[in-house]
C-alpha cells in the first residue's frame, strides 16, 4: 500500500484524479488511502511534492546548513519582522513556518491603525482591502441600544494572506532563509540553555524528515499556542478569563459604509467581548465576535420565539449566527470564509526570555487586552527582539540576563499601554462593559 507523508502532502488532489481504483480520498486537509490500493504507482507519478511512495522505500531530500545565528519559529508579522531586522543587521537567519502557505489560514479581523503601521512598512494597495476613517460603537444593555460614531482617524483593513507573505518576502530579500511546511517539534539544550530547535519538514530540507538545527538565539513567534515557550520552561499558560474565543465570517453581498468600522458591546451579544464589522470593500466585510472563554456557556442564548434550535446555538458560532440574523443588512450576505480561534487578552508572562530564547507576539501575549488587536504589537516586539539578539550575539552573551533587555524595552514602551488597558478591563466586570467609561477607553484603544 502507498505510504502518505502527511507532513509533506500539499493536499492538491492530483493523486486522487489519477488513481484507477479510487483508493485515494482528499478529506479537506487530509489525504486518505484505503485497502483498494494496488500499488500501481500512478499517484506517486502525479504527486508534485513527493509525499507518496511505496511503503518499502524511504524519502529523499536535500541537505542544508545546520547552524544559524537566529532561528525564528513562526512567520506571522512578529516573526517575519524579527527575521527581517536581524538579516538586515547581517545575522544568518532561518524563518520557519509550519503551514504550507504563509498568511493562511487567516485568524484575524485584519484591522490596523495608520500611525502604528507606518513605522514598519508603508501601506500598499496590494494588501490593503479598505481604508477606514470612521468608527461606530453600539452598546446594548437592559433592552436599550445606544450608538455613537466618530470620524477623523485613519486605519486599514488588511488582506492578511498577502500582507504576511510580503513581510516574509522582505525577510528573504534581506537575506533570511525562509522554510514553509516546516514545524518545530522541540528545542535543543546545552548546559540548560536553548541552543537550537528540532524540526519536522514537509518540503525538501532533509531525507529523514527530522532535523536538529543549532542557533545562538531562538525567537518563539509561534502564536497563541506558545508551544516553544512551554518547551523552554516559561509559564505561558492562558487562563480562561484571559482568553477570547472568536469566530468570523467574510460576508459578501452586504451594504455597509466602506469607510467605517463597527463594534457592538453587549453581554448577551458577546459575553465579555464584542462583535465587529470591518469593511473590506465591494460589499464585503469581516463580521465576527469574540467572547470570554469562561463566560459564554453560562450566558443564556437568545433562542428564537418559536423555540427552535439551530446549528451553533450552543457555541460561539451560534452567537455570531444570531448577531448576523438579527441585522437584515448582514443577513442578506453570503459567507465565503469562516475562521475561528482564540486570542490572548492577558498580561505577558512574568518571563518573556530565557537563556538563548525570546517570546514574541501572541506567544508572548502581546495583545491589547481591550480590543484583542495584536498585529502591530507583534511587529514592534519582533523588531525589539531582533535588535537585542544582534547586540547579544555580537557581545557573545545570549544569556537570559543579556536578552532581558528586550523584555525591559517592551515593558517601557508598548507594554506600558497594555498594562494600563488590562487594568481597565479588570476594573469593569463583563456585565458592566457597556458603562460609558469603559466604552470611552475601548474607543481610544480601538482607534490606536
Amino acid at each position: 500500500m502507498i505510504h502518505i507523508d502527511h507532513h509533506r502532502c500539499a493536499y492538491c488532489g492530483g493523486c486522487v484524479s489519477v488513481c484507477p481504483v479510487e483508493a485515494l480520498t482528499l478529506a479537506e486537509t487530509r489525504l486518505v488511502v484505503d485497502a483498494r490500493c494496488t500499488d500501481c504507482g500512478a499517484c506517486t507519478a502525479a504527486c508534485p511534492v513527493g509525499a507518496l511512495r511505496p511503503e518499502s522505500t524511504e524519502p529523499t531530500g536535500h541537505h542544508f546548513r545546520r547552524r544559524y545565528d537566529l532561528i525564528v519559529v513562526g512567520a506571522g508579522p512578529g516573526g517575519s519582522t524579527a527575521a527581517h531586522t536581524a538579516a538586515q543587521a547581517g545575522l544568518s537567519v532561518l524563518l520557519l513556518e509550519k503551514r504550507q502557505e504563509i498568511g493562511a489560514p487567516v485568524r484575524c479581523a485584519e484591522g490596523v491603525g495608520h500611525d502604528q503601521l507606518v513605522p514598519f512598512i508603508e501601506p500598499d494597495p496590494h494588501w490593503v482591502a479598505a481604508e477606514v476613517s470612521q468608527a461606530q460603537i453600539t452598546t446594548i444593555a437592559d433592552g436599550e441600544t445606544h450608538t455613537t460614531r466618530a470620524s477623523g482617524g485613519r486605519g486599514y483593513v488588511l488582506e492578511r494572506r498577502v500582507f504576511d507573505r510580503v513581510l516574509a518576502e522582505r525577510a528573504a530579500q534581506a537575506g533570511a532563509e525562509v522554510r514553509v511546511k516546516t514545524a518545530a517539534t522541540g528545542l535543543l539544550f546545552e548546559d540548560g540553555r536553548v541552543c537550537g530547535v528540532r524540526v519536522r519538514h514537509g518540503d525538501y530540507l532533509a531525507g529523514n524528515g527530522k532535523v536538529e538545527l543549532q542557533a545562538r538565539v531562538v525567537v518563539a513567534a509561534d502564536g497563541v499556542e506558545a508551544q516553544v515557550g512551554r518547551w523552554a520552561g516559561l509559564d505561558v499558560r492562558l487562563p480562561l478569563q484571559d482568553t477570547m474565543v472568536c469566530a468570523q465570517y467574510l460576508l459578501v453581498g452586504i451594504e455597509i459604509d466602506p469607510t467605517c468600522t463597527c463594534y457592538t458591546i453587549g453581554h448577551h451579544v458577546a459575553p465579555g467581548g464584542y462583535a465587529w464589522i470591518f469593511p473590506k470593500g465591494e460589499g464585503k466585510a469581516n463580521v465576527g465576535l469574540g467572547v470570554q472563554a469562561d463566560l459564554w456557556q453560562g450566558v443564556a442564548p437568545q433562542i428564537p420565539p418559536d423555540g427552535t434550535a439551530r446549528v451553533g446555538d450552543g457555541d460561539v458560532l451560534g452567537y455570531l449566527t444570531r448577531f448576523i440574523e438579527a441585522r437584515p443588512f448582514l443577513a442578506q450576505g453570503y459567507p465565503v470564509t469562516l475562521v475561528a480561534g482564540n486570542v490572548p487578552v492577558s498580561q505577558p508572562p512574568a518571563r518573556m526570555v530565557t537563556d538563548g530564547l525570546m517570546l514574541v507576539g501572541d506567544a508572548a501575549r502581546q495583545v491589547d487586552p481591550l480590543t484583542g488587536g495584536g498585529i502591530v504589537n507583534a511587529m514592534a516586539a519582533g523588531k525589539l527582539a531582533a535588535e537585542v539578539a544582534v547586540e547579544a550575539i555580537a557581545a557573545g552573551d545570549t544569556s537570559a540576563g543579556s536578552l532581558s533587555r528586550y523584555q525591559g524595552a517592551w515593558q517601557q514602551s508598548v507594554g506600558r499601554k497594555m498594562r494600563r488597558n488590562y487594568r481597565l478591563r479588570d476594573k469593569f466586570p463583563p456585565g458592566q462593559r457597556t458603562d460609558e467609561r469603559f466604552v470611552r477607553a475601548f474607543a481610544l484603544a480601538a482607534g490606536g
